[in-house]
C-alpha cells in the first residue's frame, strides 16, 4: 500500500503518478481526510488520556491526607474521562480500519521511467529475439491441441472430464516434458537463488499482502471452509516469507526461487483465448522473487529480466521483450517486463514471464523491513519478481516451433539431461 505519510507530504505527487495509471486520483483526498481524522481522534484521546493520569496522581494525594470524599470525587470525574477515552479510541480505530480498507485498494504509483499509455496497445517493444516469426514452415503452423493430442501427450478432454474446462491434462512425453522444464529453470537458479517449496494454500492475510486481496479476489480459489486461498503464483507466498520480521540490511538482496502449481479463475477471461494452454486454471510455474534495499532495486529488476530472458533464449524460442505502459500496469506494480514468446501454430504472441519491481508497496503491507546499518533506522524493504518461467504456453510454443516435417517434435538440447537424453517425441511417420 501507499505509504500514508507521502500522503501527508506529496499528495499531488501521487494524484498525478495514479492519474499517469488510470485511476481515480481524488481517493487519495479521502484517505487524507481520514488521516487527518484518525490522529485529530488519537491526540484527543491522549489528551483524555493524560487527564485521566493527572486525576490518578491527584486522587492518591488525596487519599493520603485523609480527604476521602475529595477522594471520590475525583474518582468519579476520571471514570466520566474514561468513558470518553473508550469512546475516542473506538472511533478512531474505525476511522482507521477505513482507512486501511481504502488504501488496500488503491493501487501502486507508477515509476517516473514506466512509460505513459492507456492500456497495452501502448506498450513499449524494447527488443526481439530469436527466430524470425515468419520464417517457420507450414509443418510448424499446427496448433499445439492437434499436435498434443495427434501425439498422445496433451489430453484436455480427459482434463476436462475429471476437473472442467480449462483444466489441462498432460501424458506420457508431454508429462515429462513439464517435470524436465521446471528441473531444468530451477537448477538454471540454484548459483543465487534459494529454493523454496511453499505451501499451496495461504491465509487471507498471506494474500493481501502481494495484492491478491481485496481486488482480485474474484479471480481466485477460495476454500471458505478453511478460509485459505489457493495460490496463484509462487509470489503470494514468497512475498510474505518475512513478513512481520526485520531483517538485517547486510542479508539482503533476498534470492528466492520456488516451483508451484497455480491457480486462477481467470473470470474475465471467458471467451479470451481459451483454446489449448493458451489460457488455463491450473499451471505450474517457476517463480523468481527478491528483497532488495530502494538502492539495491534497479539492478535486481535488471538480473531477474535478464535471467528470465536467458532461459528463452536457451530454449531457442521467438521472443520479444515489452516495456509496460502506465495504463497497463497491474494494481501493485511500479514497472514491468513482460517476455513473449511467439507460438507459430497458434500465431501467437503469448506472455510466459512478467518480472516486475513494487517499490515498497508490498512490502508495507506485509510489514516487511529491514535496519539500515548506518543508522540503524527501520525502513521497508522493496519486493520484485519474475517468472522464469510459467510453462503451459512454454510448452506450447516448443511443440509448435519443434514439429518436424514427419510430424514428430524436437525439442531443445539444453533439455536432454532432463528427458533421459531423449528429445524427439514421437515416432517418424
Amino acid at each position: 500500500m501507499l505509504d500514508v505519510r507521502r500522503v501527508r507530504t506529496e499528495l499531488e505527487v501521487l494524484k498525478a503518478g495514479l492519474a499517469r495509471k488510470g485511476a481515480d486520483p481524488t481517493e487519495l483526498d479521502r484517505v487524507a481526510e481520514l488521516d487527518r481524522r484518525r490522529r485529530e481522534l488519537g491526540d484527543r484521546r491522549d489528551s483524555v488520556r493524560a487527564r485521566i493520569n493527572a486525576i490518578s496522581k491527584e486522587v492518591g494525594r488525596l487519599r493520603r491526607s485523609g480527604d476521602d470524599e475529595e477522594a471520590e470525587a475525583r474518582m468519579a470525574e476520571s471514570r466520566s474521562f474514561g468513558d470518553e477515552e473508550k469512546a475516542l479510541a473506538a472511533e478512531a480505530d474505525e476511522v482507521g480500519a477505513e482507512l486501511r480498507d481504502l488504501l488496500l485498494r488503491i493501487p501502486n504509483v507508477p515509476a517516473d521511467d514506466a512509460p505513459d499509455g492507456a492500456g497495452e496497445h501502448d506498450n513499449v517493444v524494447v527488443r526481439h529475439g530469436g527466430p524470425d516469426p515468419d520464417a517457420y514452415g507450414e509443418h510448424q503452423r499446427v496448433p499445439h491441441w492437434d499436435v498434443g493430442a495427434s501425439l498422445g501427450i496433451l489430453d484436455l478432454e480427459r482434463g476436462a472430464k475429471v476437473a472442467g474446462s480449462m483444466f489441462p491434462m498432460y501424458r506420457g512425453a508431454g508429462a515429462r516434458l513439464l517435470r524436465a522444464l521446471t528441473s531444468w529453470a530451477l537448477d538454471r537458479h540454484a548459483d543465487a537463488f534459494e529454493e523454496v517449496r511453499p505451501p499451496s494454500l495461504v491465509r487471507s492475510a498471506t494474500m493481501v499482502a502481494s495484492g491478491q486481496l481485496p481486488k482480485f479476489a474474484d479471480d481466485a480459489y477460495h476454500l471458505e471452509r478453511d478460509d485459505l486461498w489457493a495460490i496463484p503464483t509462487a509470489e503470494v507466498p514468497l512475498t510474505s516469507l518475512g513478513a512481520g520480521e526485520i531483517l538485517a540490511e547486510g542479508d539482503l538482496p533476498v534470492r528466492l526461487t520456488a516451483a508451484t502449481p497455480c491457480y486462477r479463475r481467470e473470470a474475465g477471461s471467458a471467451g479470451r483465448d481459451t483454446r489449448g494452454l493458451i489460457r488455463v486454471h491450473e499451471f505450474d510455474k517457476v517463480e523468481i522473487l527478491a528483497y532488495t534495499t530502494p538502492e539495491q532495486a534497479p539492478a535486481m529488476h535488471a538480473e531477474l529480466l535478464e535471467r528470465a530472458e536467458a532461459l528463452v533464449v536457451e530454449l531457442g524460442l521467438a521472443y520479444r521483450i515489452i516495456d509496460i505502459c502506465t495504463g497497463d500496469l497491474g494494481q501493485s506494480h511500479a514497472r514491468s517486463f513482460d517476455i513473449e514468446v511467439y507460438a507459430p501454430g497458434s500465431e501467437l504472441w503469448l506472455e510466459v514471464s512478467s518480472v516486475s519491481w513494487f517499490g515498497d508497496y508490498q512490502a508495507r503491507r506485509a510489514d516487511l523491513r529491514y535496519r539500515r546499518d548506518a543508522d540503524a533506522r527501520i525502513d521497508h524493504v522493496h519486493t520484485l519478481n519474475g517468472s522464469a518461467l510459467a510453462w503451459p504456453r512454454i510448452w506450447a510454443a516448443l511443440v509448435e516451433a519443434g514439429r518436424q516435417p514427419d510430424a514428430t517434435v524436437v525439442l531443445p538440447e539444453v533439455l536432454a539431461p532432463w528427458l533421459g537424453g531423449a528429445t524427439t517425441i514421437g515416432s517418424p511417420r
